[in-house]
């Protein structure tokens, strides 16, 4: 650094003002700490006032391209021991005990032995130098099982290895896991969805299905997608479309219903929220029995567009549930005990009956009936057309409504 023209503060006001000229030469950050010092003598810093020193201050950090701090620090440095010094702190570092030989060799054990547990890949390699006599895992063979671990987590192993572990299950809080007892009370419904198929990567439309439990009084839905926006709105009218009250709601562990704003829903309405349990597969048996023997006989299994969900909804809302809750006879079963005491269902004639009959066997059913429905209400539309004339009318309306989703599609 060749800086023997600025004698004074003021050549240094005029350097920094851009008047004067300097030539920059340092070879490394020793020199530059030394024209650090020497510059403080020469213009014996110590003993000038405050705006002389932050003069200096700014022809240093000018030159040296270093920040305030540091060269604040060097210059506590120079005040305190009279130089100012690079300090190379001794940093203490733990001799490497296992090569990168080593980690090749761990890697290639677990890869043999697809990831095993710690003790059991120690005890592998144990026995590989031990008892088989291979020199290479002469270091491994006395590994502590925690240090193992330690060199799973390394950037050596993972560079030369990469693995995958399964997704672990997350544990949902909405809603509680048991079967559903209705006590003999309609009101506690199964819902389940049945999606219409894929064609050429696009899905198809989704048929929400909810059946009452004692009753089998059930309510079809469609829906374009698996979304909040789309599926609040038809469980929550799904739920209206039922002559009773709901006071519980049953599902399978699908996202599409186990989540917070099904349960804040669900929550607002005053319904019971259950899901199934796991390994019971007969939790959600009524409404999967219901999906084959009315949802897939009456729509099949081609693929129908999500863009026909309304004109599905018109459909089912129209003529399809009419149709199966007040013309179409189920079978309800009768629990009978055995000598053992194991129960056994049988499914007599004389107790089948439309979903709505079932209902109104009930005692006392028109208690359980939503505000402003009167049983005589139900009686008479029950009554104004035939089981016959009812499935001649579906029959008629459905051939229409595929009709229509043909044209539309042709369009």
């Amino acid at each position: 650094m060749n800086d023997t023209q600025l004698k004074t503060i003021e050549e240094i006001k005029n350097f920094l003002a851009g008047t004067g000229s300097i030539t920059f030469s340092f070879q490394s950050r020793d020199d530059r700490y030394a024209w650090i010092e020497k510059t403080l003598v020469r213009f014996k810093y110590l003993s000038l006032n405050k705006g002389d020193k932050g003069v200096v201050i700014q022809y240093l950090m000018k030159v040296t391209d270093y920040s305030r701090q540091q060269l604040t620090r060097l210059i506590r440095q120079y005040r305190t021991a009279g130089r100012v010094r690079r300090r190379q702190g001794a940093h203490h570092c733990f001799p490497v005990r296992y090569t990168d030989a080593d980690m090749a060799l761990l890697v290639e054990v677990d890869t043999l032995h697809n990831t095993l547990s710690g003790p059991a890949t120690k005890k592998i390699i144990a026995r590989a130098y031990k008892l088989y006599g291979n020199k290479n895992y002469e270091r491994l063979a006395s590994i502590s099982v925690s240090h193992l671990y330690n060199l799973r987590k390394a950037a050596g192993y993972k560079r030369r290895r990469q693995f995958f572990t399964k997704t672990k299950s997350a544990q949902v809080k909405y809603g509680q896991r048991r079967k559903p007892d209705p006590e003999g009370k309609p009101g506690y419904i199964r819902i389940d969805t049945v999606h219409q198929g894929d064609l050429d990567g696009k899905k198809g439309v989704y048929h929400i299905n909810a059946v009452d439990e004692v009753t089998q009084f059930e309510v079809i839905s469609a829906v374009e997608r698996i979304s909040e926006a789309y599926l609040l709105p038809v469980i929550k009218a799904l739920l209206e479309a039922f002559p009773f009250s709901i006071r519980g709601f049953h599902s399978d562990n699908g996202s599409e219903f186990v989540n917070k704003n099904v349960a804040r829903l669900l929550n607002k309405l005053l319904i019971k929220f259950t899901k199934s349990r796991s390994r019971q597969t007969n939790d959600n048996a009524l409404v999967e029995s219901k999906n084959a023997s009315i949802v897939r006989k009456q729509f099949g299994y081609a693929h129908i567009p999500q863009k026909h969900a309304a004109l599905i909804n018109q459909f089912n809302r129209d003529y399809l549930n009419p149709y199966i809750n007040f013309h179409r006879p189920c079978f309800f079963p009768e629990i009978i005990l055995d000598k053992k005491g194991k129960e056994k269902k049988r499914y007599r004639y004389e107790k089948m009956m439309t979903p709505y009959e079932k209902f109104k066997s009930l005692k006392k059913a028109e208690t359980y009936l939503k505000k402003g429905l009167t049983l005589k209400q139900l009686d008479e539309f029950a009554l104004e057309i035939s089981d016959n004339e009812a499935a001649r009318r579906l029959t008629r309306a459905k051939d229409l409504l595929f009709k229509k989703i043909d044209e539309q599609e042709a369009a």
